[in-house]
Parts: C-alpha cells; sequence; structure tokens
C-alpha cells in the first residue's frame, strides 16, 4: 500500500515535473520573442531564390501564400556583402556582377512570426533548392555573386543556421542526400548586414515572366534526419 509520504513525494515530483516543462516552454517561447525576424539568403541568381521562398516555400509548410509567412514589404532581392562595415556602399548591379565588390546576390526577408521552428523550417528549405557544396558557383552562374550564404541577425538564427548545416553535412556524408556536386557544404553564416534592393524591374521577376531563367530545382522535398 501507497504510504502518505510516498503519496506526497510523488505529488511534489508531479508539481515539479510540470513546473520544469512550463519553464521550458516558457524559455522557448521568451527566446522565439527576442529572435530576429530579419534573415537574408544568397543562393546563385535571386531570380530562382525569391521564386523558391516566395511561391514554394509557403506551400511546403501548408500556408496559402506568402502573406502568411512573411512581411510583405521587407521581400526584396538585391545584395548584401559578407564584408560588413568594409564592403563597398550602394553597389551598382554591374559592379556586383563584375565580382569586385564582394556583394552577393540575396533575398532579403523579414518573417511574420519569427519562432525557433518557423526559422529552423526557412533554412532547411534553403538547402533543398539550390547546391550548397559549389562555393561561388550555381550551375553555369559563377562568381562570388552567386555564393551560398546565409545572413543572419543574431546568435539564435546562427545557431539553428549551424545546426541545420551540420545535419545536412552528416545526411551527405551517410549518403543519405546524394544530390549535390560535392562531399561538403561550403554555405557561409555570417552577420546581416546593409541590404541593397535591386531596381524595380528585377523583384518578383520569374512571378511576372514564369519561363524566364532559372537554374534552381529540389534536391529533396524532406529533410533528412536519423532513424
Amino acid at each position: 500500500a501507497t504510504t502518505a509520504s510516498q503519496q506526497q513525494t510523488h505529488n511534489n515530483t508531479l508539481t515539479t515535473d510540470s513546473q520544469l516543462q512550463q519553464q521550458q516552454k516558457k524559455k522557448m517561447t521568451d527566446s522565439s520573442s527576442t529572435m530576429s525576424a530579419k534573415i537574408a539568403f544568397g543562393a546563385g541568381c535571386y531570380w530562382g531564390t525569391e521564386k523558391y521562398f516566395v511561391k514554394d516555400f509557403p506551400k511546403m509548410i501548408g500556408k496559402g501564400s506568402s502573406a502568411d509567412v512573411y512581411v510583405q514589404e521587407e521581400v526584396k532581392v538585391g545584395f548584401m556583402s559578407p564584408e560588413g562595415e568594409k564592403a563597398m556602399k550602394n553597389p551598382s548591379y554591374r559592379q556586383v556582377c563584375s565580382g569586385t565588390t564582394g556583394h552577393v546576390e540575396v533575398l532579403n526577408v523579414e518573417l511574420k512570426e519569427p519562432t525557433e521552428e518557423m526559422m529552423e523550417q526557412l533554412i532547411r528549405f534553403f538547402f533543398m533548392f539550390h547546391d550548397p557544396t559549389t562555393m561561388n558557383r550555381q550551375g553555369n552562374d559563377a562568381g562570388t555573386q552567386y555564393a551560398s550564404v546565409i545572413f543572419v541577425s543574431d546568435a539564435q538564427q546562427e545557431a539553428i543556421a549551424k545546426k541545420c548545416i551540420a545535419e545536412l553535412q552528416q545526411a551527405i556524408d551517410d549518403k543519405v542526400v546524394t544530390a549535390y556536386t560535392s562531399p561538403n557544404v561550403s554555405t557561409a553564416v555570417v552577420p546581416y548586414s546593409d541590404f541593397y534592393a535591386a531596381h524595380d524591374e528585377y523583384q518578383e521577376y520569374l512571378m511576372n515572366n514564369p519561363t524566364g531563367y532559372c537554374n534552381h530545382r529540389f534536391r529533396f522535398k524532406q529533410w533528412p534526419t536519423k532513424a
């Protein structure tokens, strides 16, 4: 039979477990609420990067449209440099294409709900439609402006990005993911810096020109997880 003392100990244990769960949940909520909503992705030609994030990502996570995922006015293609303050200010498209400025073609986004879960989904998706193993090249597009880069705004984003890279590298090593050119992920994770939006004619290019140039494709559609 259970003694009163044993019952009280059991109840205290349940209370402690419940308190721990509440504290962990609160910690996750608090950390998500303080994480920056802004992040930028370099994945080769920004036309394709924009198309995949704006049209395909919302569908993959079961959202109705990009308006359910992003702050619309912040979703723009343009240029960002991993060199931060050392980089040339306000470079032209021609200057970036010359490969002399160090800027990367990126899609700049701001999430409506910057939770850890949503950020992880976004970063995982980034690796599904481009090749992160070919440094400064995507298909026929070669040059530093086509580098695979994640521009993170804070330590939480950085931790999530590096976690995703480690998982992906393990999947490549284990031959679970075999659709890339090389065996090592070369994606850089660097601080978010000044963003320079491209001219209006380059915004939503593939949405307005569906048959336009795009060398992106899905490498896989389900994130590799350990059995």
